[in-house]
């Protein structure tokens, strides 16, 4: 059965990179398609491929699906591994994911993914900070329960993809959390499959400037790791 899995530019869509990463962790082949954010005319070529001009958009032979979550769920069906196999993890996990893609509404206004930038967030806003605390509480609440290394046990699941933009954002913002969590956040951007995206995402020619606005938002960058050409 052949997946087609279409994305935009890695360094910026975090949408895009959960189905991405977690086909890429469970060895399950795919072609990827990749249309960069193209300003005005990015909504024209997304509706080549997507109902809602999105992205990501998984066609599956004669299949389209649509919605990040959707689509791990999805690939879920035929690859049971792509959620935790004991059952109270299985449903911790489905909530954790489920919370992500609905919530966290600061953490994304404020800390939007750049795989490239590392920016000084200074003080967060209480909106953020109270974001922050419940990624804290619900990251260590999952690796104290089902005891690690991944969010709901021993293997890297739905779950873990759907966090692994988060992770991107802890480390791009200098977000604090707890040992724990931090530990954890570190082994996400340590994953194989997670840092292949980071890096072919630092490595795209495509600079988005309203992308790159949004994350920087007057905010001093300390470090920019895509190479420059004088």
């Amino acid at each position: 059965m052949a997946y087609r899995l279409y994305i935009a530019n890695k360094n910026y869509s975090s949408w895009s990179m959960r189905p991405w990463v977690l086909m890429k962790a469970l060895d399950i082949p795919f072609e990827e398609v990749l249309t960069p954010f193209e300003g005005a005319g990015k909504q024209q070529a997304f509706e080549v491929f997507s109902p809602t001009a999105k992205v990501p958009c998984l066609h599956h032979d004669d299949r389209v699906i649509w919605e990040s979550l959707a689509i791990l769920d999805d690939l879920a069906e035929e690859h049971p591994a792509a959620w935790p196999g004991e059952r109270d993890a299985r449903a911790w996990a489905r909530g954790a994911s489920a919370e992500m893609h609905a919530g966290f509404p600061a953490l994304r206004d404020e800390c939007s993914m750049n795989c490239a930038l590392t920016i000084e967030l200074g003080t967060p806003s209480p909106a953020l900070a109270k974001d922050i605390a419940r990624l804290d509480a619900l990251w260590t609440e999952g690796l104290e329960r089902f005891g690690g290394p991944w969010l709901a046990g021993e293997t890297f699941t739905i779950a873990d993809a759907m966090f692994a933009p988060v992770a991107i954002r802890v480390r791009g913002y200098g977000i604090t959390l707890g040992d724990m969590a931090a530990a954890y956040a570190r082994r996400l951007l340590e994953h194989p499959a997670v840092a292949a995206w980071i890096t072919q995402g630092i490595a795209e020619p495509w600079i988005d400037e309203p992308h790159e606005a949004d994350c920087i938002r007057g905010r001093r960058v300390i470090e920019d790791r895509r190479a420059r050409t004088p």
